[in-house]
């Protein structure tokens, strides 16, 4: 299945993009900016806009917030391909490509905490400033972590990170200008991130692995997201390599920030869409706002 995926890629005869949003909130300025910026993009490269609804997270995600989500885009006055891939409905797929990454021997199991991370981490931070995880149930033996396996206990699978560099080589990827104008080569320096999550410990995949899965799948050529999301270029191009896939080209566009120049964001209670709406806010004057003046 993953070398088909990279077959398929290959031969995309026009530019793919997606907007992949996940349904566990309602959408805000910044999603719009986002959305907006891909279907733009897609416009002007002579290509074609899918959506995915990203809901691997099954305990926060929600049906209302999915339907939310379209009329949300309907309104600014968007439109995709039917029909939308939801991740929940495909979890064979990253289950597959998580059994890959085991059998080249570059998976192990972890069973440690958040508060064990954190405290074994001693204030190391990845590039997100989460609690850096130091590789604890890497130095398990294998009797041990089937023990604990037979046992029952929950646990992960992480990435040894080390490992996998090292099969795979110096990566990069290509990033294109802001006006995906020009592009430049970008080194990939996954080691930052330490041994990250690729299987959760209640679900059967992880954003990391989900996300390049998906991207092969559907043939994306094209990956437009915020810059928050830069940094973690350089997992995504390492899963690439091991399993396969093609690279597509990224542009990392802007975020859009409130008053205290914080990244807007659902967990932070930033204004919907649905209540710009109520409060009298017509479409125009978003894309307006956000530089977008004309139809996507």
């Amino acid at each position: 299945m993953l070398s088909e995926m990279g077959g398929a890629m290959g031969k995309a005869s026009e530019p793919i993009l997606r907007f992949a949003p996940s349904p566990n909130g309602y959408l805000h300025l910044g999603h719009a900016f986002s959305a907006l910026f891909t279907a733009d993009a897609a416009r002007r490269l002579g290509g074609r806009m899918l959506v995915r609804i990203e809901d691997i997270d099954l305990d926060r995600s929600r049906e209302e917030f999915t339907r939310a989500i379209f009329d949300d885009l309907h309104w600014l006055g968007l439109e995709w391909e039917e029909p939308v891939r939801v991740q929940s409905a495909h979890f064979a797929d990253y289950v597959a490509a998580a059994g890959r990454l085991a059998a080249l021997g570059l998976t192990y199991p972890c069973f440690c905490t958040r508060s064990e991370i954190r405290q074994a981490a001693d204030d190391r931070t990845d590039p997100e400033g989460a609690p850096l995880y130091p590789g604890t149930c890497r130095r398990l033996s294998a009797d041990e972590r089937a023990a604990r396996i037979a046992a029952g206990e929950l646990h992960a699978l992480r990435l040894d990170i080390a490992a996998a560099a090292a099969r795979t080589g110096p990566l990069e990827w290509r990033e294109l200008g802001r006006n995906l104008e020009g592009s430049r080569n970008v080194a990939a320096h996954p080691e930052p991130w330490g041994d990250v999550v690729v299987v959760r410990k209640q679900t059967p995949t992880s954003y990391h692995l989900s996300v390049v899965v998906d991207d092969a799948l559907q043939g994306v050529t094209h990956v437009t997201r915020g810059r928050d999301l830069f940094e973690a270029t350089a997992i995504h191009r390492l899963l690439q390599a091991l399993l396969g896939l093609p690279a597509p080209a990224w542009c990392h566009h802007r975020l859009i920030v409130d008053a205290d120049m914080h990244k807007l964001a659902k967990s932070a209670g930033s204004v919907s869409l649905r209540d710009l709406r109520e409060a009298g806010w017509t479409a125009a004057e978003v894309r307006r706002r956000l530089g977008f003046d004309r139809p996507g």
